[in-house]
């Protein structure tokens, strides 16, 4: 078709018995953007129908062996996505209302010019286009949602799925600390997925992954005009989660001019676009998440105490994996039934004594890692993830302190826990991130604040 929306063929059928009528149609459609075959009766065109799949239909209601509106049900009985589009010599408006009332998407009226139909083809393709983004995006929230709601579940936090529960009937800011890999994402989207708003979108950002030269433009959006480059007005990230949820996760790094921005739209419930003057008002829940201790950031004033109070109006702390190993079974048969359904696994329980007596520095995400590898290099029935505990990546032992009275800094104790996982590993940035369960471009971002040497 004429309309490059698409490189995929797409399948059109015409069931009609005027022979000239389906050969023009044929010949108008000569890029190969449509594939069209033709039935001249209702019983061949259902044939075609049961052996084929076809984006849309083009059916005659008078056909010499039955009428339009009984095959269309049956059609759809074999293509339930098609758009069937109505094509009849004698129009009326009972028989209209009769087509859409069995399923049809459209209706066309003998005679019409070609151009026509093809915009009625056009309009049909771009529906199926849009429902299937649609239907997409309806299995993606349901497989999160249900994933998150399960791992929760798992993890044997009374404590913190009641904090769950109680956050999402409200629309109060939250804020989840703990550990990096001990699943601050995951009970985000947790009490998203249970709120009110869980049909619109979450939305997460890391605040360390960005420049900080573009984090206000990505928060708050831009006008047109507003710096080098911006050639067009953009909606930033508060804008495009409108009606739900927004997780900053790392919110500890976010630079101190825009915490106080952040603070004002937490009160004001309104943004301002960088370069731009009008007020937008907003309706997003924010969620933020951090592995620091916003506290000591407070002290140290890398963090606002009034953002801080602001965004912990419900606070949710998850424990370490280390300090609850009696989730680990749990976990790890969730992680098993979810990315080897087809296999029959069992975990002997040498197995389980072994992954919980193990540290867990990468917490809940260094576990799932583990089962994950485990499934993929072994192929028989018994697991044994413990295995890869001690070959393939550097293991991990508490770095020993530089100092013996408890008297360093948390910052200290980060520098050099990162060091002493770096040289137990070689060097090597990959496994080190793997061990410390935190991203590649993390690790050589603190390297980077630590002097490290970054390959």
């Amino acid at each position: 078709m004429r309309n490059d929306r698409s490189n995929v063929q797409k399948n059109v059928l015409i069931i009609d018995d005027d022979r000239l009528f389906c050969d023009a149609v044929k010949d108008f459609f000569t890029d190969g953007k449509v594939n069209i075959l033709m039935a001249h009766s209702g019983g061949d065109g259902l044939h075609i129908c049961s052996h084929n799949s076809f984006d849309v239909v083009l059916l005659d209601q008078k056909l010499p062996d039955t009428e339009g509106v009984l095959l269309c049900p049956r059609i759809l009985e074999h293509n339930e996505h098609a758009k069937i589009i109505f094509i009849t010599a004698y129009p009326s408006f009972e028989n209209a209302v009769e087509a859409l009332k069995i399923g049809a998407h459209d209706y066309l009226s003998k005679p019409f010019d070609l151009e026509e139909l093809q915009l009625a083809i056009d309009q049909a393709l771009r529906t199926i286009d849009l429902e299937r983004i649609e239907q997409v995006q309806h299995y993606r929230d349901n497989k999160e949602s249900n994933e998150t709601v399960v791992i929760c579940d798992q993890g044997g936090l009374t404590e913190i799925r009641n904090l769950v529960d109680l956050a999402a009937e409200e629309n109060a800011p939250v804020l989840i600390t703990g550990e990096t890999g001990t699943g601050k994402s995951i009970i985000a989207k947790s009490i998203h997925y249970k709120s009110f708003a869980h049909k619109n979108p979450f939305i997460s950002i890391n605040c360390a992954a960005l420049p900080e030269n573009l984090i206000e433009s990505e928060l708050f959006g831009y006008e047109k005009g507003a710096f080098t480059g911006a050639v067009s007005s953009r909606k930033g990230i508060f804008e495009l989660a409108e009606g739900g949820t927004l997780f900053l996760d790392e919110i500890g790094t976010m630079p101190l001019h825009l915490q106080s921005k952040l603070l004002g739209v937490l009160e004001d419930k309104a943004i301002r676009r960088v370069g731009g003057e009008s007020i937008r008002p907003i309706n997003v829940r924010v969620i933020a998440a951090s592995n620091a201790d916003l506290e000591d950031a407070i002290k140290t004033k890398t963090f606002r105490s009034d953002l801080y109070f602001r965004l912990s109006v419900i606070r949710i702390h998850i424990p370490p994996l280390r300090e609850r190993p009696q989730d680990i079974p749990g976990l790890c048969n969730f992680f098993i039934g979810t990315m080897a359904k087809d296999r029959q696994i069992s975990l002997p329980e040498s197995e389980l004594i072994k992954l919980t007596s193990y540290n867990w520095p990468g917490n809940v995400r260094e576990l799932k890692n583990i089962i994950e590898r485990t499934l993929i290099i072994q192929k028989g029935q018994l697991l044994k993830p413990s295995e890869l505990l001690n070959s393939g990546v550097c293991t991990y032992h508490p770095a020993p302190s530089s100092k013996t009275n408890g008297t360093e800094t948390l910052e200290e104790i980060e520098k050099n826990h990162i060091q002493y996982v770096l040289n137990r590993c070689s060097g090597n940035y990959t496994k080190s991130a793997k061990v410390l369960g935190i991203s590649l471009s993390t690790l050589k971002r603190k390297a980077k604040r630590f002097n490290f040497a970054v390959r």
